[in-house]
């Protein structure tokens, strides 16, 4: 719990400017960044060392290298990856969202890329120095975090593949805590892959520091969870274990009379993730009239799902959005991204920019419009929207998360290449100091990075000024709408600086 997340005290808030380190180079263009970043950018040895026979990562000269090995892939993430697309179907479209619980160098998301399936990967800051770093070093979708105390911040029914390889997180300890959180987030059908000890423990004995007696008891503790979640248990292969949760809870229901725990949760939010408690009861999943319906609707396979209304617009549960507006907000960021990349030709350079950020991404129409780029955006929804429209955006194949923008992001400097921020000075408009705001931007993105910023001419205004005190090179332009309208467009690029070599 002391790596959860936790915000400083106001009066202990630093209003500076984080500098790159001494000798920063721009990252790799992907795909070449999967396998390599430079030394100066994340200058941290440690896993070399430790993870040497591992194959996780080498250091050779002025760089890092990603061999692509891993704890529990000798043969490589992309062999594992194939192994695993034996025992279930990675290639029909219907996986397409993913998470990887503590996924250090995020390898397996790395080589989940090309096959179309978007991995959002996660691990704390621990002894083994900034494995997320790494990951978005390599242009991997990735924040620091932590499964602990609180909910993962992801709406529930986002994913629909789960993993872990040798995570070491206690699933079959805390009345089932952890593994009934992964059951809130997985989408009715949704797979959950386990691999290393205590799967077929004994390949592995050697080195491992448990008993046999530990080992039998944790496989007894999660075969019981997963039973008492109405999961099935597909496989179990090598040291490869799939469970997959149900479509929907009709006979769970009936086996949950002899079965009493962990009970279904009473009435509450499934989809409230910022600071909220775990809890040990069972998310109910939508009501169903027969066993063969899916539980909140069913999905179109990748790529179709993209751009068909999504199940809970269907349904009626996000305040306020109907499937007009849907189709309406489609057309509009089709036409707004596409005025983008005339004022930013960068933009549509394949390769120019990798990790994006849209800071207020209501249903994810910015990020849909650039799927066909060889790049990835986090789509995140603020805690203070009016709507939660975050289980929208991943019912259309995209990733997220939740944040408050008066608080500072789960991720490290220069994470990102460039930033979207969509009315985001109007919504926290008295309710943080715009300077904050800009300032936690300024540290999120990489140097030479650029930003987009749409909000009133007013808010634009002050930014402006802000932008120049940042030494930002930015010019508040008219939108694709013309001059006549009150919102208007700042484009900025943050310029390189860096720290004297004895700072």
């Amino acid at each position: 719990m002391r790596r959860e997340r936790h915000c400083p005290e106001k009066d202990e808030l630093l209003k500076c400017r984080v500098p790159a380190p001494y000798g920063y180079k721009n990252p790799f263009k992907w795909p070449l960044s999967r396998d390599l970043a430079w030394y100066a950018n994340v200058p941290h040895k440690e896993l070399t060392v430790e993870k040497a026979v591992q194959n996780w990562i080498r250091f050779e000269g002025d760089r890092f290298r990603f061999p692509g090995g891993g704890t529990m892939f000798p043969n490589g993430a992309d062999a594992y990856i194939d192994d695993i697309g034996k025992l279930i179907n990675l290639k029909d479209g219907s996986i397409r969202t993913a998470i990887d619980t503590g996924c250090g160098v995020a390898s397996w998301g790395a080589y989940l890329l090309s096959r179309n399936i978007l991995p959002m990967s996660f691990a704390p800051r621990d002894t083994h120095e900034a494995q997320v770093q790494f990951a978005l070093e390599r242009g991997v979708p990735a924040l620091i975090g932590v499964i602990a105390s609180k909910r993962l911040p992801y709406p529930s029914r986002a994913f629909d593949m789960a993993h872990c390889s040798r995570c070491l997180i206690p699933w079959g300890q805390h009345d089932g805590a952890y593994l009934i959180e992964v059951d809130r987030v997985l989408r009715p059908g949704g797979y959950w892959i386990l691999s290393g000890p205590p799967i077929n423990w004994k390949k592995h004995w050697k080195g491992w520091e448990r008993t046999t007696d530990d080992l039998n008891s944790e496989q007894m503790q999660i075969e019981n969870v997963t039973k008492s979640l109405c999961w099935k248990k597909l496989i179990e292969k090598d040291d490869i274990s799939i469970w997959q949760k149900p479509t929907n809870h009709l006979k769970c229901k009936r086996f949950r009379k002899i079965f009493k725990n962990p009970p279904f949760c009473p009435a509450q939010d499934p989809d409230k993730a910022w600071y909220t408690n775990l809890e040990t009861c069972l998310t109910p999943l939508p009501e169903v009239s027969n066993n063969d319906e899916i539980a909140g609707g069913e999905l179109e396979k990748w790529p179709r799902r993209l751009n068909t209304v999504p199940p809970r617009i269907i349904r009626g549960t996000i305040q306020g959005v109907t499937p007009e507006i849907f189709q309406q907000d489609l057309q509009l960021w089709k036409k707004r991204v596409s005025y983008y990349k005339t004022v930013n030709n960068q933009l549509g350079q394949a390769g120019r920019y990798r990790n994006i950020l849209d800071m207020n991404a209501f249903l994810g129409g910015f990020a849909a419009n650039l799927v066909k780029d060889p790049l990835w955006v986090m789509n995140i929804v603020p805690v203070e929207a009016k709507v939660n429209t975050l289980g929208v955006i991943y019912e259309r194949g995209l990733i997220g998360t939740y944040q408050s923008w008066c608080e500072a992001m789960s991720t490290y400097p220069r994470t990102y290449d460039l930033i979207h921020a969509d009315s985001v000075f109007t919504l926290y408009k008295e309710r943080c100091e715009m300077e904050d705001i800009m300032l936690e931007m300024d540290r999120i993105l990489r140097p030479e990075g650029s930003l987009i910023i749409r909000d009133d001419v007013d808010e634009l205004v002050k930014a402006k000024r802000i932008a120049d005190g940042l030494n930002w090179e930015s010019q508040i332009v008219d939108h694709e709408d013309g001059p006549l309208e009150r919102e208007k467009l700042l484009f900025a690029v943050k310029l390189y600086w860096t720290a004297p070599a004895s700072a």
